[in-house]
């Protein structure tokens, strides 16, 4: 842009404009407000230039102000831990036969029949979850003087199951009395019910927790808590370890019923809350 004394034209962009027409306009604007007097004239009058010349000339862009979304705020992240105990109720029990022969033909059909026996009890005393866990059949080797010797096979069938724990101790002794040579483990475990009503006050303790360790925390900073920005659950209900059983305790000639005893379970829970201060 160009701007000239007197009449010479004024250069806007690539046209040029004759500079009566800006003061045309500049009296335009001087007509209208001359009743407020030659000073306020004036100053509309060049305003008025200053608009409509206003295009050809560069806007400052102003600062744009954050959104609610993105002020930054700070906050402290605590984990808190809950552990509820249960009485276990039911007994989780793996046992099955063990077979030795000389052909695979032999030891498949022996381990067969003596599962078969052993499945049949199971299914009469009503257990639950009963399923085949395992059915394996391997050769027996015999190494002297450097040489392979096939000796035999070895066969095996396990079957896992659940009982109500003061029934395990005699079921496991009539197992063996119908065929079963292994029993590899007993563990305990809580009802369903038991266990989702132990993982609620779990949470509940985690919570509590977590809210404690960010009191001290803030404290200590001589800091306040404010309100809770974000919050994650997360529970954990580990098995208890299963407990290796000697089959020939449970020999077929004792008198006594195998004892069998369960515990308590433990139920976990953690919440990891996020708390603005």
């Amino acid at each position: 842009m160009s701007l000239l004394n007197g009449k010479q034209p004024i250069t806007v962009g690539h046209a040029n404009i004759p500079f009566s027409f800006f003061q045309h306009q500049i009296l335009m604007k001087c007509d209208r407000f001359v009743c407020r007097g030659s000073l306020v004239t004036t100053c509309v009058g060049v305003l008025g230039l200053t608009l409509f010349m206003g295009a050809a000339f560069p806007v400052l862009a102003q600062p744009r102000p954050l959104p609610n979304s993105e002020v930054q705020y700070r906050v402290l992240t605590v984990t808190g831990q809950g552990v509820e105990n249960v009485q276990t109720t039911q007994a989780e029990v793996r046992l099955g036969v063990d077979v030795q022969g000389k052909t695979a033909e032999v030891v498949q059909q022996e381990a067969a029949r003596r599962s078969a026996a052993v499945v049949s009890l199971l299914k009469s005393r009503n257990v639950g979850r009963l399923e085949t866990s395992g059915i394996t059949l391997n050769p027996e080797y015999n190494y002297n003087n450097g040489k392979q010797e096939l000796i035999g096979y070895r066969g095996s069938n396990i079957v896992s199951f659940r009982i109500d724990t003061g029934k395990a101790g005699s079921l496991l002794d009539d197992a063996v009395k119908a065929g079963a040579s292994r029993i590899d483990s007993v563990s305990f475990v809580a009802a369903e019910e038991a266990i989702s009503a132990a993982q609620k006050q779990a949470l509940v303790k985690a919570t509590k927790d977590a809210q404690d360790q960010a009191k001290v925390v803030l404290a200590a900073l001589n800091l306040s808590p404010q309100d809770v920005v974000s919050i994650q659950i997360g529970a954990n209900t580990p098995p208890p370890p299963p407990i290796p059983v000697q089959a020939k305790v449970l020999s077929a000639e004792a008198d006594a019923t195998t004892p069998v005893v369960g515990g308590e379970q433990a139920v976990q829970a953690s919440v990891t809350l996020q708390i603005r201060y």
